[in-house]
């Protein structure tokens, strides 16, 4: 699959890789990570560096919850976390002699090491990134998570971590909008190791990589710059590629000519003439990568394609039998070569929309009315139509030799082999394949029913950008009606003609338009919200409360009410005396905590000293927030 590749990732570096389904994107990916080995060359890592790989599926332990797994990220951090409790363990049994003086050194040891990474408490910073990321639950089983909650969790492990390499495979796929934006944000400007990128997200490239490699019929091109510059610098190299072999055709043309002329004599001169006619027969031209054309059979339906008059929708109740409302009093009308993109967090209802529109998912209120004569196709989030164990022919043409699409009948070996399948791939089983392979498959097999209406969820996750451009064109080209729930904003801003934004708590809003859209929307709102907030004024005392002396004397000569009452002000001149004491409490704490002695003589009170050390941090910190209300409200 990969032949010969040299290539080298430096220090901070931010690198993207592309190239087609299949090409071999994440076994170069595994292989840099050294969870594969090549069968020829060398891996050479720099001493000391840790690299990190996001794989597309990841294997979590069972028997960590989610904040665990996110800290295990440290990896030094949480080894010396288990020894000092293991040592804590060990003294509370009340071990004597040389076992006694193993664990103090233990614990001592391992004390150490978790004030060089940091101290005990990590919580704060993984939480902060889990959130970010959309990650709630810290207590969860990681075992009892669906397959985009491990991913979640994976990525914000490995975030935590900052390793000197990153190895992201897909690494926006189930994140919503918010975290997709966080993401790209905290890799550009926080990140602080090299990266590398395999992602289908051209705006998510453009922002971060500062280089792009190509992986192309085993191969591997490097080119400066994100994925505009790439794609100007690729048809450069195809545009002297085809400019190379039309010289060696017309040399061709010549030399095969002087050839069968019969040249009298074979002179060294002639002879070697012979011989470079010889070798550019036997060179190969550059072959182009052949180009997936996707097709649709649509079938006639009438203006309206489907009608949502004040729609309610629920989740199904939790096991304490609560409902979660996900869609309040939705009005909706769907014509005929519109197409409509869905946005919003996740587990806001997105899916569960089109499950309704299925009839797989009940309505609590309001009527939902398809179109006449509309036929419905639709593409799952998890691609469920598929039969894991049968071969991609079998998913596809299920035992027919030809397919009927629209009016035409093709062989089903011809028509799978237009989505880029070899003759060779099309007896592989499903669960054999790659996710944006196993993706085109669903898409073959959907492409096979004529629609008036596609319903596509999630349809960008996993797929390479040459199928994107692919499905961008059928949607754009055939005129054809589509909701579309995606997290892709290109595609979004290629394909959409309006957006429906789920704004969170039942509030769904309809924006003509595409993604940059709603994100300008959603920009200007916050930038009011935000100016709102600053410019808030001092509530004035209500006309049912007596007026203080203070207010009356300052009323009365025109001035402005003070902006901190008497016990605020007196809070102000005590806070500065409190915020000292808490600091060298904290001070005091920390110079105990780093004695050695402490270890060997009072060891079983360290877990106490540390709680109390960390709750005298907390203090600081909510007084010093406290002081700056105040002094802002002074200020005012």
């Amino acid at each position: 699959m990969l032949v010969g590749v040299d290539l080298s990732i430096h220090q901070g570096e931010r690198v993207g890789l592309v190239g087609a389904n299949g090409s071999g994107k994440s076994t170069l990916a595994k292989i840099l990570a050294g969870q594969d080995v090549a069968d020829t060359g060398e891996l050479a890592v720099r001493r000391e560096a840790r690299v990190m790989y996001l794989a597309q599926e990841p294997v979590l332990d069972p028997q960590y919850n989610v904040l665990d797994t996110v800290l295990m990220g440290m990896t030094a951090w949480w080894e010396a976390k288990l020894r000092f409790e293991e040592a804590n363990t060990q003294l509370e049994t009340g071990v004597e002699g040389a076992a006694l003086e193993r664990a103090l050194n233990m614990q001592t040891q391992a004390h150490a090491e978790i004030e060089q990474h940091g101290g005990f408490d990590q919580s704060h910073r993984a939480l902060a990134i889990m959130d970010a990321l959309g990650v709630r639950e810290g207590s969860a089983a990681v075992d009892r998570l669906s397959g985009g909650e491990k991913r979640r969790v994976a990525l914000a492990r490995l975030l935590v971590a900052e390793p000197e390499l990153a190895i992201l495979d897909e690494p926006t796929n189930h994140l919503d909008i918010e975290a997709i934006e966080w993401l790209e944000l905290h890799l550009a400007d926080t990140f602080r190791g090299a990266l590398l990128l395999i992602t289908h997200d051209r705006y998510f490239l453009d922002a971060i990589v500062d280089r792009t490699l190509e992986v192309e019929r085993g191969k591997v091109f490097s080119y400066d710059g994100g994925f505009g510059d790439y794609l100007a610098a690729k048809a450069e190299r195809m545009a002297l590629a085809e400019r190379t072999e039309q010289n060696r055709q017309n040399f061709l043309r010549k030399e095969l000519d002087w050839l069968s002329r019969g040249p009298p004599a074979r002179t060294t001169k002639q002879q070697a003439r012979i011989d470079r006619a010889e070798s550019a027969v036997a060179a190969k031209p550059v072959s182009k990568a052949k180009e997936l054309d996707l097709q649709l059979a649509t079938s006639r339906s009438g203006k309206s394609v489907l009608d949502l008059d004040h729609v309610t929708i629920d989740a199904p109740p939790d096991a304490q039998g609560n409902k979660k409302r996900l869609i309040t009093d939705l009005t909706f009308h769907l014509t005929q070569g519109e197409r409509v993109g869905i946005l919003g967090g996740n587990g806001c209802g997105k899916s569960t929309l089109l499950k309704a529109i299925l009839s797989e998912h009940p309505i609590t209120s309001g009527r939902m009315v398809l179109g006449k004569n509309s036929r419905i196709a639709y593409l799952s989030q998890h691609r469920t139509g598929l039969d894991e164990d049968k071969s991609i022919l079998e998913n596809v043409a299920d035992g027919r030799s030809h397919l009927r699409i629209g009016d035409k009948e093709v062989h089903a070996i011809s028509y799978l082999e237009n989505f880029l399948f070899t003759s060779s791939d099309l007896r592989k089983p499903v669960k054999a394949l790659s996710g944006g392979e196993r993706t085109r498959v669903a898409l073959a097999k959907l492409l096979t029913q004529e629609t008036s209406l596609l319903l596509l969820d999630e349809p960008t996750n996993d797929l390479d950008l040459d199928t994107l451009a692919a499905l961008e064109g059928l949607l754009l080209d055939y005129d054809i009606t589509a909701i579309v729930v995606t997290h892709g904003r290109w595609f979004l801003d290629r394909i959409a003609s309006s957006i429906l934004w789920f704004e969170g708590q039942g509030k769904v809003t309809r924006f003509a338009g595409n993604f940059t859209t709603v994100r300008e929307y959603r920009d200007k709102q916050r930038a009011a919200n935000n100016a709102a907030a600053k410019s808030k004024p001092t509530q004035a005392p209500k006309p049912s409360q007596p007026a203080t002396a203070a207010t009356v004397s300052v009323q009365g000569l025109g001035g402005k009410k003070p902006a901190l009452s008497y016990k605020e002000q007196k809070e102000l001149d005590q806070i500065e005396g409190k915020i000292a004491k808490a600091e060298a409490q904290v001070g005091e704490l920390e110079k105990l905590l780093a004695d050695p002695g402490l270890y060997q003589t009072r060891a079983a009170e360290v877990t106490g000293l540390v709680d109390k050390r960390d709750k005298a941090k907390d203090e600081v910190e909510r007084l010093m927030t406290r002081w700056a209300e105040l002094e802002d409200k002074r200020g005012s």
